[in-house]
Order: C-alpha cells, then structure tokens, then sequence
C-alpha cells in the first residue's frame, strides 16, 4: 500500500511539473533571465540608435532642401520687386506721352508701325511655311 501511496505522490508531482512547463516552461535561475533581459534590451537600444541616426540624417537632408528653396524663393522675389519697379516707371513714362495731345498722335503711328511690323513678320513666318513644307 505504501508502494501505491509513493507511486500516487509521485504522479502527482510529475503532473504538476508537466502542467509549469505548458504555462511557461521551466523556471530560470533569476541571473539567467536578468543576462537574457540586458541583452535583449541592448539589441533594442542598438535598433534604435539606427533608428535615430537615420532620422537626423534624414531630417538633415530635409533642413538643406528647404534652405535652399527658401533662398531660391528671396531671389525670384527680388527679381519681382525689381520688374515691378520698371513696370511702374514704364508705365509712368506712358502716362506722361498719353497726356500730350501731339504726343498721342505720334504714339499711335509707332502702335501702327508695330502692328505692321507684327503682321508681317507673321506673313512672312507663314509663307516660308509653305514653301519648305
């Protein structure tokens, strides 16, 4: 009956040892999973340290391109101001030819002449389009 009682026992225990490893294998010593853990944790850091050197590089490249772009945008805006100063003085000077009454008339035969010349370069244009074509 001992010999029952023992075997009993026994199975017990072994079933409850099964019955650890299916919840979470067998237990480690505290220093095992600490060195595991570190290790662990250092290939993550590693991971992100890749992680963030790409990123600066990355924003790096983005902080020169809107740099340059910026520059860029001062440059095209000089070049306006600058035109649109002229165009104000051009117009001006037209404003001045416009008031004179004689001027007008001699304004409106270079309008002509420009119209003319317009023309006829166009004409010109066309017919050496059909006879090359």
């Amino acid at each position: 009956m001992s010999y029952r009682r023992d075997n009993r026992s026994s199975r017990s225990s072994l079933v409850d040892d099964f019955d650890s490893l299916e919840k979470g294998g067998l237990k480690a010593s505290s220093s095992y999973t600490r060195d595991i853990n570190e290790h662990d944790n250092d290939k993550a850091i590693e991971c992100l340290q890749d992680r963030v050197s790409f990123l600066k590089r990355l924003t790096g490249d983005i902080h020169e391109e809107v740099e340059s772009h910026n520059q860029l945008l001062d440059r095209v805006g000089n070049k306006m101001d600058g035109s649109r100063g002229m165009m104000t003085g051009t117009m001006d000077r037209f404003k001045k030819v416009f008031e004179k009454k004689s001027a007008r008339k001699s304004c409106s035969l270079v309008a002509y002449f420009t119209v003319a010349f317009v023309s006829l370069y166009y004409l010109i244009r066309i017919l050496g389009y059909f006879t090359l074509g």
